[in-house]
């Protein structure tokens, strides 16, 4: 029997047909990023790298005696990595402030042979931000959610290439996802 590439939903290309891609999500906390990634990873059927879950997974083992630095990165990296190199589509789902990790990614994406696509989550309303930073609760057991002060003192570097930017006022979150899979 002759196999065939599954058919993703809505005419969008299913992960067998569009190889190894690494689908790198990046924003302030309270944008909506993670409940984009998430479903943008289901609907691709994907492996979704979350920073917060691996994050405090390290802090809950208890192996580190300072401050997690770049640990829940570097981990990520490697599993993205190895992911990539299997032909899989992986989505990674962090606040990504920094040109140093926006670049890292990249990095990792290209030397897998990964078509890269890096989509950067906003929210423009700063009163609608606040209020979702103020009314939000983790779904990750144990994390500590920043404080509306902690994300506006965030050192949230600008952008210096092209990526897609997705403002989440007055959309829902398919609407989101259905913007980041046009663009695919």
């Amino acid at each position: 029997m002759e196999k065939r590439p599954r058919q993703a939903p809505s005419g969008i290309m299913g992960p067998m047909q569009m190889g190894s891609m690494l689908i790198v999500f990046a924003g302030l906390p309270g944008t909506g990023k993670s409940s984009v990634a998430r479903e943008v990873a289901r609907k691709l059927d994907a492996v979704w790298l979350r920073i917060d879950s691996i994050e405090q997974a390290i802090r809950d083992s208890g192996v580190l005696q300072r401050s997690i630095d770049d640990a829940g990165y570097r981990a990520a990296f490697a599993v993205a990595a190895d992911n990539l190199r299997l032909g899989r589509i992986v989505v990674t789902d962090s606040v990504n402030d920094w040109m140093v990790t926006r670049d890292a990614w990249r990095d990792i994406g290209v030397r897998a042979g990964a078509r890269v696509v890096e989509v950067e989550i906003i929210c423009s309303d700063p009163e609608e931000h606040r209020r979702r930073i103020e009314t939000r609760t983790s779904d990750v057991p144990g994390l500590i959610l920043p404080d509306w002060a902690a994300v506006k003192e965030r050192d949230y570097h600008p952008w210096n290439r092209e990526h897609l930017t997705i403002d989440t006022i007055g959309s829902s979150v398919d609407d989101c996802v259905n913007q980041v899979l046009a663009a695919l």
